[in-house]
């Protein structure tokens, strides 16, 4: 996964990114595994009580949140979570796998089909009702899960595969920001909406000016938080907005940083006092001190927030999400049934059928074509790992079945379809590339 250039080991952004997410996901399965086996022991009450905890957060007179342990995860961490997928979604438009119409072609067709088809699938077995809520559970993919489970099984699969699975899942989230937005939000509260209106565009206007400075966009990012709560639209989509309006400019080109750089590193090694001590030169320590400036400048504001946000995402807010949010008594969801199959079958057919058969046809009318080194086995082992919903799912779940036990029935079908994703894609997976290696 490095390489060497110059002389220097380096690791790209996407492979950090790769890296990040798929020991993110190993964490999310010992903690999901955790929940499920506190919530079904005899410790299950305590479980369950830890996050009916309240919790209130006063500014000032009249601003006050009150929210139980559970909601200030679902509804708080969970924004942070949501911020670094708007800035990675950001970032892939601006300059990466999304940025070229024909790159970004396969993963969104791929994605698309991997949405429709699993509501439809859903829609059509959940047996109506308060049940037709949760159609849009079984359209996400849970980007960590999946690059998890790629790189246990696959660790020298052709990048394309990697590039093609986690630009998928990017897609995938910009739908299910879409969908929680316009499908799952309570009545609106138009005051706090306005406040929120006008924060976001005193962020905007931020940009704008070029401040580059993160702290000004945080301090605002919380107040838009508190106002998009306030209003009833779901908070996490607060942290998607907030990333639409980090800066991606720099002060200074590559070239610049380049020129500078070197001109820093000899000063560095011209100014050597022969003891070897950085402490005892103050040459080398202007030039460290320059090139700490000279990085800064070279490194767009959304790429310093990313990569700040990635390990506390990967490791603190999804582990916990999935840890307050994965414990349900099997067997609790047997009288409702019909979600339970209908969740299932989303995942575990509708999205890997759905996936495959919108990219097939996209390569065949020729407005993508397959990533290098690529087979259609291949592709379809990764459609399969589309499959595994389990955070994004549970996460829609909640909002669509709050207070009823159909959520439980709903949890239950994203671990099962989840399971059975993950498991075929492997195999499919795995035996392609081992195929692959003895040719």
């Amino acid at each position: 996964m490095t390489g060497e250039r110059r002389g220097v080991l380096w690791t790209s952004p996407f492979q950090e990114f790769f890296r990040t997410e798929a020991a993110g996901g190993a964490l999310l399965v010992v903690c999901a595994c955790a929940a499920l086996a506190l919530a079904n022991s005899p410790w299950a009450d305590v479980y369950q009580s830890l996050w009916r905890t309240r919790l209130m957060l006063s500014v000032g007179s009249g601003h006050a949140i009150d929210l139980d342990l559970h909601q200030w995860i679902n509804d708080g961490l969970m924004a942070v979570f949501f911020l670094l997928v708007g800035l990675e979604i950001k970032r892939e438009v601006r300059a990466g796998e999304l940025a070229s119409p024909r790159q970004a072609t396969l993963p969104i067709a791929a994605a698309l089909g991997g949405m429709l088809l699993p509501a439809l699938t859903y829609s059509l077995t959940n047996g109506g009702g308060l049940a037709s809520r949760g159609w849009a559970i079984p359209t996400a993919t849970d980007i960590a899960f999946a690059l998890g489970v790629l790189s246990l099984i696959a660790p020298n699969a052709p990048r394309g595969l990697k590039i093609f699975l986690a630009a998928l899942a990017i897609v995938d989230d910009m739908g299910a920001v879409l969908m929680i937005a316009v499908f799952y939000t309570r009545e609106i509260a138009w005051h706090p909406l306005g406040v929120a209106a006008l924060i976001l565009v005193a962020l905007a206007t931020l940009n704008r000016l070029r401040i580059r400075s993160l702290w000004p966009y945080l301090l605002l990012g919380l107040g838009l938080w508190f106002f998009v709560h306030e209003s009833g639209v779901h908070a996490t989509v607060a942290g998607v907005l907030l990333a639409l309006t980090i800066p991606t400019r720099t002060r200074i080109n590559a070239e610049e940083f380049s020129a500078r750089a070197r001109g820093l590193l000899d000063h560095f090694d011209h100014t050597e006092t022969g003891d070897l001590l950085v402490l005892t030169s103050r040459g080398q320590q202007d030039a460290i001190v320059g090139l700490e400036r000279a990085s800064e400048a070279v490194t767009a504001p959304l790429l310093r927030l990313e990569h700040a946000l990635h390990a506390f995402s990967a490791y603190i807010v999804m582990p916990l999400f999935a840890f307050s949010n994965a414990g349900v008594a099997l067997g609790g969801g047997a009288a409702h049934g019909d979600v339970t199959l209908a969740v299932f079958l989303g995942l575990a057919a509708g999205k890997p059928v759905g996936i495959t058969v919108a990219s097939f046809a996209a390569v065949r009318l020729r407005l993508a074509s397959l990533p290098e080194g690529v087979t259609w086995t291949l592709l379809h082992g990764a459609a399969w790992l589309g499959g595994i919903g389990f955070t994004m799912s549970l996460f829609i779940a909640g909002l669509a079945f709050q207070g009823s036990d159909l959520l439980d029935s709903a949890k239950l079908g994203i671990f099962g379809g989840s399971v059975v994703a993950a498991v075929v894609g492997a195999v499919v997976i795995h035996r392609s590339t081992r195929r692959r290696a003895a040719a």
